[in-house]
């Protein structure tokens, strides 16, 4: 069982999802003021501010939180962001991906290199694990949103590479560069995605035990809660039996 995924939905039923509200909609915000400032305040003319924009629309973040980031951006005053990308190994040499807005590059790479110690992961060179990763656009439905055949219908036509559906939903994927026109191909269809975003998709995955991992949850987690980082991408996976085990715990 792959392990990203599963670990999401462990963390949403223990009832993270709702404590998490408010800092994912400050990172969500944060990326679209940067993409505002990175080219035209217009979702239709830029790019990467049409992604950032679809993706808080799918995570129902408030139309008015959108525009006042995108105002902000306007405004002139805002800090000047960069985009990092960590990467480097967990416990039990799970490969593990952290991308950053920062406005201090000290700052943020000091804590993430403290929260891959403190749980017995290291940091890596730019390049060491995203080998074993490919880059690509998901965008995710409901399963009610539509059939298995219609959603691959509609992906097909829309210009996705991949559909894979069950009773958990719909996970729609496709090449990076072609995220924003399935997306909006596929809204147009079945209406708000549960979440559109580039993802880091393991090409290698690496099998952990129960022990690392937990450690590897906890580390991911710890990244996740830094106000820095944006996404957390890594390649474990585990037997259906221990995340049994970890879903009951």
């Amino acid at each position: 069982m792959a392990g990203h995924s599963q670990f999401k939905n462990i963390m949403h039923r223990k009832g993270r999802q709702d404590a998490a509200r408010a800092k994912l909609f400050a990172k969500l915000a944060r990326e679209i003021t940067v993409a505002a400032k990175s080219g035209l305040p217009d979702p239709a003319l830029n790019p990467r501010l049409r992604l950032a924009v679809q993706a808080a629309r799918a995570e129902n973040m408030p139309k008015e939180n959108i525009e006042r980031a995108i105002k902000k951006a306007q405004g002139g005053d805002t800090e000047n962001y960069e985009n990092i990308r960590y990467e480097g190994y967990g416990p039990g040499g799970v490969a593990i991906i952290v991308e950053a807005l920062t406005d201090n590059r000290n700052r943020t790479g000091g804590a993430v290199r403290a929260i891959f110690t403190k749980y017995g992961g290291n940091l890596g060179a730019t390049g060491s694990v995203s080998h074993m990763f490919d880059r690509i656009g998901e965008v995710v439905y409901d399963a009610d949103k539509a059939s298995a055949d219609e959603m691959l219908e509609a992906a097909i036509e829309a210009g996705a590479d991949d559909v894979q559906s069950d009773e958990n939903g719909h996970v729609v994927t496709c090449a990076f560069e072609a995220l924003g026109s399935v997306a909006n191909a596929l809204e147009e269809k079945f209406g708000q995605a549960r979440s559109v975003k580039a993802i880091w998709r393991p090409n290698i995955t690496t099998a952990i035990d129960e022990s690392n991992a937990e450690t590897v949850m906890k580390l991911i987690s710890a990244l996740e809660d830094d106000d820095d980082v944006q996404n957390v991408f890594s390649n474990f996976e585990v037997s259906d039996e221990v995340m049994a085990k970890l879903t009951a715990a």
